[in-house]
């Protein structure tokens, strides 16, 4: 009797195999010392290890006695979770309930950074179109500078399923990434005397709870009747904040914060593990589309700066931006909000910076949802 029967595993390992493992290998490191995304990257590497050995069962396998397929639970975790979008559309109910829109209302011009630093998303679209990737691709690989997790997800498992793996990973790793991708840009584009701008603004204006509770309703109605196909995205995140302002069900919405959130994105993590197959990942177009995710992340950043630049502009003395503010405008939250209330105080020890952060980094969270679910209406359309 050979290796091959005694061992067929160790008989079907091939180089390829031995590189995912060493990445989920990475990745659990990446979770566990350094803190990057753990509740996601952690279940996302320990799949990665489960499916690259070969004649796993947690994969779909033939059986060589019957010669029926035997179905893997990755393969049902994917199928009940990812294609049907529900693990993605769980999350935003927790991040709705996570989300205080109070900061907003206080500065509701910062929303404006929401949209402006989506910039790299369609920029990085023509570019991958370029290369070579068909629309609905392009589209999938954009929406990593939108540093929104959930809705790349969406995206890509809608356009491009094929993608999901290194889409997923790159997502979540520069969302973890923001403290170092961010300020070298942030610097790069702006002066000392930009950076020491101070804001003053009405941080301590109250805001009405029928306000907090009209706002995800009225938000849910006008994107239903504008891009009726970015419904499920806006409508699951406003639930859940409609959830936490409500009054009614503290519980609730403490649970969607903690236990929901936790316990879905570990399913997801280690169901988009399912399609970090050594086949499927080790490819050219996986390293291009980590590189094309690097540079939509990017140009988000550099997007938010340059329109809080361009604001200034027309503003007066006394009255302008801080332009590293604009970089806040990604969905990464409130990590963003937080290195910019950092780089601000390193400037200047008494330049407070983090409400108007909060409230840019708030809008992002809208403008990223609404700008995945445009790509959701119109890439069906010219596609």
């Amino acid at each position: 009797m050979g290796l091959e029967q005694l061992m067929p595993a160790i008989a079907g390992m091939t180089w390829q195999h031995l590189i995912m493992i060493a990445i989920g290998g990475i990745l659990i490191y990446l979770a566990i010392a350094k803190n990057y995304e753990p509740t996601l990257l952690l279940p996302m590497g320990f799949g990665a290890i489960l499916v690259n050995i070969p004649l796993s069962s947690a994969l779909t396998q033939i059986d060589p006695a019957t010669g029926q397929a035997v179905e893997g639970v990755l393969n049902v975790f994917f199928e009940a979770g990812i294609a049907t979008e529900i693990f993605p559309l769980l999350i935003f109910i927790a991040i709705g309930a996570m989300i205080d829109f109070s900061p907003l209302f206080r500065n509701p011009s910062l929303l404006l950074f929401g949209a402006a630093a989506q910039f790299g998303i369609f920029l990085t679209m023509v570019l991958a179109s370029i290369l070579g990737y068909d629309l609905r691709e392009a589209a999938s690989i954009g929406i990593i500078g939108a540093a929104d997790g959930p809705t790349s997800i969406v995206v890509a498992s809608r356009f491009a399923p094929n993608l999901l793996g290194p889409i997923s990973v790159a997502a979540y790793s520069y969302m973890a990434l923001v403290p170092i991708i961010q300020p070298p840009v942030i610097r790069l584009l702006t002066s000392r005397k930009e950076r020491l701008i101070r804001m003053t603004g009405n941080n301590n204006k109250k805001i009405s709870k029928k306000a907090l509770i009209a706002f995800p309703i009225v938000v849910t109605v006008v994107a239903g009747i504008i891009a009726p196909s970015s419904l499920a995205l806006i409508g699951f995140l406003m639930f859940g904040n409609l959830v936490r302002e409500c009054g009614v069900l503290n519980k609730l919405s403490l649970s969607a914060q903690n236990e929901l959130a936790s316990l879905v994105t570990l399913l997801l993590g280690i169901t988009i593990a399912s399609t970090m197959t050594a086949e499927r990942f080790i490819r050219l177009d996986t390293l291009i589309i980590i590189a094309l995710g690097l540079f939509a992340f990017v140009f988000d950043t550099f997007g938010g700066v340059i329109f809080a630049k361009l604001l200034n502009l027309f503003r007066k003395e006394g009255n302008k931006i801080n332009p590293m503010v604009g970089a806040c405008g990604i969905s990464a939250f409130p990590m963003s909000a937080r290195v910019i209330h950092q780089m601000g105080q390193k400037e200047d020890p008494y330049n407070y910076l983090l409400m108007p952060a909060i409230s840019a980094n708030v809008g992002g969270q809208i403008g990223s949802v609404v700008a995945g679910g445009i790509i959701l209406t119109l890439v069906p359309l010219f596609a």
